[in-house]
């Protein structure tokens, strides 16, 4: 069987849809005040704003020009597409019904992040900040998200990586939702997720994992949601 893995972060952006079925956000969800973790060139953003919503994203990419991001994005690409052709065994391929369907649809998303980057940045909706240390207040936010970056990248990042970033992101908001909670393209559970779990049950956080409505991932349809009791 093939296998491939990212070795790095690389720039990937989602939309809005998605966003609502990753972290099964309700039409009460929507209206909060939203913090997008490594949100990265996921047009998340840019379509919640045009809608009224209120959300801030966080990603070190955000300290580039649009030109810079949209190099990166067309440099990362293929070896995107490359991946997911090496394993289609490990995608639901439905509402994308292959590789290049996927592909247009992040270029589309990423296409409406960058056109809406350069006056969302001037307007402090991006922010430069990353895992994990977060310059916002206490509670500033009634949820945080953080969509393929932590436990997606187990390998890359340490257990105690995870733990500090999460726990930052409780700190910043009265609830905390993770997707997905599995490594890239292999389709096994994080080897940190067991571990995270327990160590915030320890100190008392509410901690979930629910089923959401999105599956890309074959058994990708899960995320984390920690909550202070």
């Amino acid at each position: 069987m093939a296998s491939f893995k990212l070795e790095k972060v690389v720039p990937w952006g989602r939309s809005l849809e998605e966003y609502i079925k990753m972290f099964d956000l309700s039409e009460t969800d929507r209206q909060k005040s939203i913090l997008d973790c490594a949100g990265g060139p996921s047009s998340f953003n840019a379509e919640m704003t045009r809608l009224g919503g209120s959300v801030i994203s966080c990603d070190p990419i955000y300290q580039f020009s649009a030109r810079d991001i949209h190099s990166r994005i067309h440099a990362t690409y293929p070896i995107i597409l490359k991946g997911l052709k090496a394993t289609p065994e490990k995608f639901v391929w439905q509402e994308m019904k292959s590789p290049e369907h996927l592909g247009k649809a992040r270029m589309l998303a990423m296409q409406t992040f960058l056109e809406d980057f350069p006056k969302g940045r001037q307007n402090g909706r991006y922010k430069t900040d990353e895992f994990p240390n977060l310059s916002f207040e206490k509670r500033q936010f009634d949820l945080a998200l953080c969509s393929h970056f932590l436990f997606t990248y187990s390998e890359q990042f340490p257990l105690a990586f995870h733990l500090a970033s999460i726990l930052e992101m409780c700190r910043v908001a009265t609830e905390v939702r993770v997707f997905p909670l599995l490594e890239n393209f292999t389709g096994e559970p994080s080897l940190h997720l067991e571990k995270a779990i327990n160590h915030f049950i320890e100190r008392g956080y509410q901690v979930t994992v629910e089923s959401v409505p999105y599956e890309f991932q074959r058994n990708g349809n899960q995320m984390l949601r920690i909550r202070e009791t």
